[in-house]
């Protein structure tokens, strides 16, 4: 992660959008490192923001491309849970794609969203919205704690 520190909001950028797919590590350490570092939180935010909501979107695309034959073979989820989950995301539909912020959960559920079809163009604003949420508060959470000396 220090390397892409070093590259300071591209560092940022692609952090943020490795972080939003399968690869765990953390995006708000690094908004708030950047930060720290100095970095304009202007330009940070919606930088993270963006690189998070694309990696997000790349998650969608990935569980779209899934079939249930797939699922039901390799990871031997049966169709009784998946019709179980289903049945839950068509309830709440596009809305549970403000909840993609949350660590490790929000990566799965993006491919959920993808997996079971929700409204692509509803589900990316709402995530857009969550993952812009999240780096605003992550930032107001820094500057309340460590304000400009």
């Amino acid at each position: 992660m220090e390397w892409l520190m070093s590259l300071g909001y591209t560092g940022l950028f692609v952090g943020a959008f490795l972080a939003a797919t399968v690869v765990p590590f953390s995006s708000d350490v690094m908004l708030v490192g950047l930060l720290a570092a100095g970095g304009n939180p202007y330009i940070a935010i919606p930088v993270a923001t963006v690189g998070n909501w694309l990696g997000g979107l790349t998650s969608y695309w990935l569980g779209w491309l899934g079939r249930w034959e797939w699922i039901e073979r390799w990871l031997k989820v049966k169709q009784e849970t998946l019709e179980r989950q289903k049945s839950r995301v068509d309830r709440w539909g596009s809305w549970l794609a403000l909840m993609t912020w949350f660590p490790f959960v929000g990566d799965v559920m993006a491919v959920a969203l993808g997996f079971y079809k929700t409204d692509f163009k509803k589900t990316a604003l709402f995530m857009l919205i969550g993952k812009g949420a999240r780096f605003v508060a992550w930032a107001v959470l820094y500057y309340w704690i460590w304000p400009a000396q």
